[in-house]
């Protein structure tokens, strides 16, 4: 497999230029999505079939939608040097769902959930570095019912990995 660096500007530069509209999360969505269907399909035939036969009514393309592929970048390969998890505090807590949805729509987040432990929410952010952090934790926090933040930086990620669908029998 050959990978190619490419930066947001110079891929939306090729896409106006050849006239689409894509965005490069979508663009590598979708090929991540069609470059890896065979090997996914091969790979995890087996729970498909278990799949199809538990719910019969079910489409082969109903299938596919019930198994999602989430493609991961390495931070540090891509130029993020700040990889960071932030608790996020909600008070009152009614209003953490919609501190939840404003905090989704920003670029830098990877993962949000909302939490059964000391914090109310937690947010996995990607950031070029220390200062986009930091302008990021500073724009949550002006968030109608965000009182508290804690940040914690990730120095060295060991395993990216979806778990493994046997552990489901």
């Amino acid at each position: 497999m050959t990978l190619r660096y490419i930066t947001q500007a110079t891929f939306e530069e090729a896409a106006k230029e050849a006239g689409e509209t894509v965005s490069l999360s979508e663009a590598i969505e979708s090929t991540v999505t069609q470059s890896n269907y065979l090997y996914f399909s091969r790979k995890y035939s087996r729970e498909i079939e278990e799949v199809s036969k538990k719910y019969p009514s079910h489409t082969a393309q109903d299938t596919r939608l019930l198994l999602t592929l989430i493609g991961r970048v390495n931070p540090e390969k891509v130029g993020f040097q700040s990889y960071a998890q932030i608790a996020v505090y909600v008070r009152p807590i009614h209003l953490k769902e919609k501190v939840a949805q404003k905090i989704s729509r920003l670029p830098e987040v990877s993962f949000l959930a909302s939490t059964s432990g000391e914090c109310d929410l937690e947010v996995d952010v990607m950031c070029r570095n220390n200062d986009h952090l930091q302008a990021f934790v500073n724009t949550i926090s002006t968030f109608e019912g965000v009182y508290q933040t804690r940040t914690t930086l990730y120095f060295k990620v060991y395993k990216y990995s979806q778990p493994d669908l046997s552990l489901l029998k």
